[in-house]
């Protein structure tokens, strides 16, 4: 198996550690750690490093869509649900529901939930975005106060674009 390295991007909101092999990002979720610990050095991929300054470009407004390899572990209805967060875009919200629909299951809104908290790839796919039926803020494994943080950032990012 490949070796995992780790790397950590110190957003406004805390510390995202980003961890991968030489060939993908496998994970980037935020850590309740006060200060970067896995600096860039020589041996760090250029796949973390690409994700690093992708995600400076995002926190500093200027990136929307990230392109760094990524893979993701999961069953065949996660990536299908992970997949279905892609399409909601940036500064939009959309409910588990509507992800239920857009996947062609209507009723499996809790697994929709479920899937959705099992993402590993905070920002990238963008699960942030996601909101209960009632519009409500709901289920962010980052924190409320996150996800609120990235979605009022989104929204104050596009209006300077109007």
């Amino acid at each position: 198996m490949n070796e995992r390295y780790r790397l950590d991007y110190e957003s406004p909101i805390g510390v995202i550690e980003i961890i991968g092999t030489g060939e993908a990002v496998h994970s980037m979720m935020f850590k309740e750690r006060d200060i970067a610990v896995h600096m860039i050095q020589q041996q760090t991929p250029r796949v973390l490093v690409d994700c690093y300054r992708q995600l400076d470009e995002y926190f500093k407004g200027k990136r929307r869509k990230f392109t760094f390899p990524y893979r993701l572990a999961g069953t065949d209805f996660q990536k299908k649900v992970w997949g279905a967060l892609t399409e909601v875009s940036y500064a939009n919200t959309a409910s588990y529901k509507d992800i239920a629909v857009s996947i062609g299951q209507e009723k499996a809104i809790r697994a929709v939930g479920n899937a959705n908290g099992k993402n590993k790839m905070w920002i990238v796919i963008p699960c942030h975005r996601i909101i209960g039926s009632n519009g409500q803020l709901t289920g962010y494994a980052g924190g409320l106060w996150r996800k609120e943080w990235l979605l009022e950032h989104e929204r104050s990012m596009s209006a300077r674009d109007v």
